[in-house]
């Protein structure tokens, strides 16, 4: 009976294409637009994943990474002084704006290692050495410099020179680095040297980077730090989702994002819907046939279903694999943000089969109404 099922799905060609188009199109459009919102809350989180320290020490009101609220250099001294820490350094971060050789002006993210441990260092060095920060005027910078430089009719590499606020940067080196929400390049520098390009300020400490000693969990050191006046310690792995879910909670990313994803499920159960509703229709002498010989409505029912999610998986096969396509290409060129976890496919299968399931169902209703004596008229 099954293969019967599937040969009365196949015959009508252009039914099955149209079932199969819907079902790819709602697959497509819910895993394209769920990665491309992933990938935007990856950016957002960009600063947490190149710097990767395990403990990040802020000011108590700070709620989220990309929000820096500057403190005094002597919280590092406090810091050291917790037990349970191995090592705390000073990293700065701030907005800067860089001048090119041709007058032109671009804002940067200017970060600052700690000059002896260079911690937060760019792991993928694709030219130069990072260690060459150590020389006067050094700094490291990103693909996104590079890129943007080259935008406004500037060559970057090894040794050429721009200014920071009026101070010269010599680039040393050139790295490879998660890109961040705003767009703005990374430029890496040490400490020291970051504070005088930096605009002055009472206050310049942008972070406090921790490791724990040892048998400490980075959760159970946050926790110690926090008891400190006017500082709070957060773990990565919570900075992480802090970060992402300040973006959900106050802006206008999730709403837009998830309107498409539900125009994507309506226009599935549409399509789905109707055309295999058209479909049982279009069978329905068959299926009275099968039903005066004996077969009993389980027996119908579940060659409905079979026909249902026969084309709920080619769609959705089809769906994703474009979705993938899709973000195997901007991947190249990093733009616009792509990132597909495995939640991804897996909230689009379940999806799918909802919506398998519900066209099933109108078409199991319109058998149940089904006289076997239909075949004979």
């Amino acid at each position: 009976m099954l293969g019967i099922a599937l040969k009365m799905l196949l015959r009508d060609r252009a039914k099955y294409a149209m079932l199969v188009s819907g079902l790819a199109f709602c697959s497509l459009l819910m895993c394209q637009q769920a990665s491309v919102f992933c990938g935007l809350m990856m950016w957002t989180t960009a600063t947490v994943r190149n710097i990767g320290a395990p403990v990040w020490v802020v000011d108590e009101k700070v709620e989220q990474a990309n929000e820096v609220i500057p403190m005094r250099e002597i919280e590092v001294e406090r810091v050291r002084g917790v037990p349970g820490v191995a090592w705390a350094v000073p990293l700065y971060l701030g907005i800067e704006q860089a001048r090119l050789a041709d007058g032109s002006f671009q804002n940067v993210q200017l970060a600052g290692l700690d000059t002896g441990t260079l911690t937060g260092r760019p792991m993928d060095m694709r030219e130069g050495r990072i260690e060459d920060l150590r020389l006067p005027n050094a700094v490291v910078i990103d693909q996104v410099a590079v890129e943007k430089f080259r935008r406004k009719g500037i060559p970057v590499g090894i040794g050429t020179t721009f200014e920071i606020n009026d101070k010269e940067a010599r680039v040393v080196g050139i790295c490879h680095v998660s890109r961040s929400f705003l767009g703005q390049p990374y430029i890496y520098t040490t400490y020291g040297r970051a504070m005088e390009y930096a605009k002055p300020s009472r206050k310049q400490l942008s972070y406090v980077l921790v490791g724990p000693v040892a048998g400490v969990s980075a959760s159970d050191l946050a926790a110690r730090i926090s008891k400190l006046h006017g500082l709070r310690a957060i773990s990565k792995d919570e900075l992480f989702w802090m970060t992402v879910f300040w973006y959900v909670k106050n802006t206008g990313i999730p709403i837009s994002f998830g309107t498409v994803v539900i125009l994507g499920v309506i226009v599935g159960i549409a399509i789905a819907g109707q055309t295999f509703y058209l479909f049982v229709y279009d069978n329905l002498r068959y299926l009275a046939a099968l039903k005066a010989m004996g077969a009993r409505m389980p027996t119908l029912a579940g060659m409905v279903m079979l026909q249902a999610l026969s084309v709920g998986f080619v769609g959705y096969g089809i769906g994703v694999g474009l979705a993938a396509w899709f973000g195997n290409t901007v991947l190249a060129k990093e733009q616009p943000p792509f990132f597909m976890p495995w939640q991804v496919p897996a909230f689009v299968a379940v999806v799918i089969l909802l919506i398998c399931a519900f066209s099933a169902t109108i078409g199991l209703i319109r058998i149940a109404k089904l006289e076997p004596a239909v075949v004979f008229r």
